[in-house]
């Protein structure tokens, strides 16, 4: 059986051709009645008369419900009507009709088909010439390799056309799949959304919210409810609050905010804008978290610490007190002298560390201007006063400690809290450099800024860890492991204060060759603002 292709649209393809083929017909016969050059009237009349019923039948047969090889009835009895047609004229080159039936029988059927189609055509077209040998002319060969050749065009626009069709149609499963997957991920996305209890908030390039789910609604509650800063008290105006900043492109990391209005049930958020990109449109991702119990938390345990170590410090002064008066005793005996020594060292020590504790317990919002009396010292100075307190530390260890690197070097700072970062640096030195090591300690101006270095040769920080050293009670794994006591306060209080002055701490480690901790200060006292002029 001949193949046949299968089109969803066959009965519109064959009205759509045969009524083009008829209006064609139409025009030539009517062409040929009124130049009166026919030869024979009923061929012409037979001729129309069968295209006009192929016509009807092309209109008015349900060809889908018919095989597909039926169609052919209709080119079929196209190219009789067309031989009949010119057999009535056999010069006026009707003929040349017969390229609409043979290239729409080999767009639709097979290559058999259409062969039989071009036989068939062929001796319709030589049969009458061969009556009179005198009519064999180069027409006569032209004619068929024209049809054989349309038959063989046909043919492979017919299979491009399949191979086009059948690849568009792969194509579309294709996407189909891929579209039904997306459809997938955007729904177990959005399910994943709204079960999270953190907000997410997505934020295109024209600064619209695209994505958002029911917890970022939740938490941030009413938009036009007041909001504040981290220390709960400065207002946030509406032009930095998080989802405007992210609107404008801003990204930032980790800022923490208080929603709610004083004297009401307030929330603190964390909140992170990271910038993602999204077919070349960048976009923002707003991530909001409800920390509130974490920092009613902390707040707690620093309430504690704090009233505790206030409650420390009191019979710890007058312990330490009663000791120095025992001390002075000259006829105490050696060995409670020894005794009361080693209770007078673990005392400071533990006064030490209650005043720690206080110093870290500060209010976070609290002004540093309030509790520094900063003037201009010489930090210099100060550097060797730190380092003669430490020698005797220095001595039991065995470390050295190198001072060619101080140079004389004026701050704006209080001489006294700076004392107290240096003598902790230093005092970290000592403790966790190795023994009979060395420690090495300068300072110098650069520019606007006072510059103190404590490096030691120890075995350094871990990488990991270096990031968290500055957090408070903080202690390295190394060091919870040695024999070495700490609080874990120390760099906390000490970049604190730094900062207070309007510098910074920051530490530079090379496990296994040494820690170099660097505190810059200014070293101008600033200027004061002009006071504003009054408008007269």
């Amino acid at each position: 059986m001949p193949h046949t292709r299968s089109d969803p649209s066959r009965e519109r393809t064959i009205i759509l051709n045969q009524l083009l083929l008829g209006l064609v017909i139409l025009l030539a016969a009517a062409f040929v009645l009124m130049s009166g050059q026919y030869q024979d009237l009923a061929s012409l009349i037979l001729g129309v008369s069968g295209v006009f019923i192929a016509t009807v039948c092309a209109i008015i047969v349900r060809w889908d419900r018919l095989p597909s090889l039926a169609t052919i009835a209709v080119p079929a009895l196209d190219i009789v009507s067309i031989g009949s047609l010119s057999l009535a004229y056999p010069s006026s080159g009707l003929a040349l009709l017969w390229v609409f039936p043979v290239l729409w029988v080999s767009l639709t059927f097979g290559a058999m088909i259409s062969s039989i189609t071009v036989a068939l055509t062929t001796v319709l077209y030589l049969a009458p010439l061969i009556e009179t040998p005198s009519a064999f002319e180069v027409r006569l060969v032209l004619m068929p390799l024209t049809l054989a050749s349309l038959a063989v065009f046909g043919q492979v626009m017919s299979r491009r056309a399949t191979a086009q069709r059948s690849l568009l149609a792969r194509q579309s499963r294709t996407l189909q799949r891929a579209f039904e997957r997306a459809r997938d991920q955007e729904s177990l996305v959005s399910e994943v959304l709204q079960a999270v209890d953190f907000g997410v908030t997505r934020i295109g390039a024209d600064g619209r919210v695209t994505v958002t789910n029911e917890a970022h609604a939740r938490l941030h509650g009413d938009p036009d409810a007041p909001l504040f800063q981290e220390d709960g008290v400065t207002p946030v105006p509406a032009a930095d609050r998080p989802l405007a900043r992210a609107a404008r492109g801003e990204t930032f990391e980790g800022v923490e905010l208080w929603h709610g209005g004083i004297g009401t049930e307030r929330r603190a958020l964390h909140v992170t804008a990271r910038r993602i990109a999204d077919d070349g449109a960048a976009g923002v991702v707003v991530v909001s978290r409800d920390v509130t119990a974490e920092r009613n938390a902390l707040r707690a345990r620093d309430d504690l610490i704090a009233s505790v170590s206030h409650e420390l410090r009191t019979p710890l002064t007058s312990i330490m007190g009663y000791l120095d008066l025992a001390l002075d005793d000259p006829g105490l005996p050696a060995s409670a002298r020894g005794a009361l020594e080693v209770a007078e060292r673990n005392a400071q020590r533990l006064f030490a560390l209650v005043t720690d504790i206080l110093s870290a317990s500060r209010a976070p919002d609290a002004d540093p201007a309030e509790t520094l009396r900063a003037s201009m010292i010489d930090l210099s100075a100060i550097a060797r006063q730190a380092v003669e307190a430490a020698l005797p530390r220095a001595a039991e260890r065995g470390v050295v400690i190198d001072t060619e690197g101080i140079e004389s070097t004026a701050a704006f700072a209080d001489a006294g809290r700076v004392r107290q970062v240096v003598d902790n640096l230093l005092s970290n030195a000592i403790k966790y450099g190795r023994d009979e090591g060395r420690v090495w300690i300068g300072c110098t101006e650069d520019g606007d800024r006072a510059i103190l270095a404590v490096r030691d040769d120890g075995p350094g920080i871990a990488e990991a860890e270096q990031p968290r050293v500055f957090e408070r009670f903080f202690r390295a794994d190394a060091v919870r492991r040695s024999s070495v006591h700490g609080s874990g306060l120390g760099l906390a209080i000490s970049r604190d204060i730094t900062r207070d002055h309007g510098g910074d701490l920051t530490l530079q480690s090379i496990p296994g060759v040494g820690s170099t901790f660097v505190v810059t200060l200014p070293a101008r006292r600033p200027l004061p603002h002009p006071a504003p002029q009054e408008s007269r």
